[in-house]
């Protein structure tokens, strides 16, 4: 059974535009033979912090008035596509916390906008996927962070290998992943980048 939250967001991602991928819906894992403890029912959201200054213009790295634009445009877009997030986290950087206030701000919605270590750039993945498997109460969560983290951590959770790059980031756009219906780890459902909001 697909949940009637699933359908409507499904319906939004078709009419507003946002790219599909992999996995388009998914039924609820209650009641199958999977152990709850083997499956996440958590939808996870993506996204790279928007473009920054360079560090010689300024050593903070605040968003660019183009980042923030990109940033505001995704999370509009993924606003009218029903998108709503329990929690939001970011690596500290001040780039990554701006986009995740903006992100938040936008889609409408009243999460708790956090910094959490061990999302900075170079960071290692497993330590966070851990965590996401067994240690967060979120029914979706957005991780707002950095490139080549990112991405290293979207293809352990999708395929169990952190150097595959199964998908591919753009500086302010988001990338959902939705729980695998019958095993451990995670799909693409969609990626929204900030050209196409």
């Amino acid at each position: 059974m697909v949940t009637r939250r699933a359908d409507a967001e499904i319906a939004g991602v078709a009419v507003h535009g946002l790219r599909c991928a992999t996995h388009s819906s998914r039924p609820r894992v209650r009641g199958m033979m999977v152990e709850p403890s083997e499956v996440t029912d958590m939808d996870l959201y993506l996204m790279q912090h928007g473009q920054a200054t360079t560090e010689t213009e300024d050593p903070e790295r605040p968003l660019t008035d183009a980042g923030r634009a990109a940033v505001q445009r995704v999370a509009q877009r993924a606003r009218a596509a029903d998108v709503r997030i329990s929690g939001c986290l970011h690596s500290g950087k001040l780039r990554a916390a701006q986009t995740a206030q903006l992100l938040v701000r936008e889609i409408g919605v009243e999460p708790r906008v956090e910094a959490r270590p061990g999302l900075a750039p170079n960071d290692p993945v497993v330590p966070v996927a851990l965590w996401l498997r067994t240690g967060t109460e979120h029914q979706s969560l957005a991780l707002v962070g950095h490139m080549p983290f990112l991405g290293r951590l979207a293809s352990l959770l999708v395929v169990g290998d952190e150097q595959a790059q199964v998908v591919g980031f753009q500086k302010g756009g988001l990338v959902k992943l939705e729980p695998k219906v019958d095993r451990d780890g995670f799909a693409v459902a969609w990626a929204l980048p900030p050209d196409l909001a």
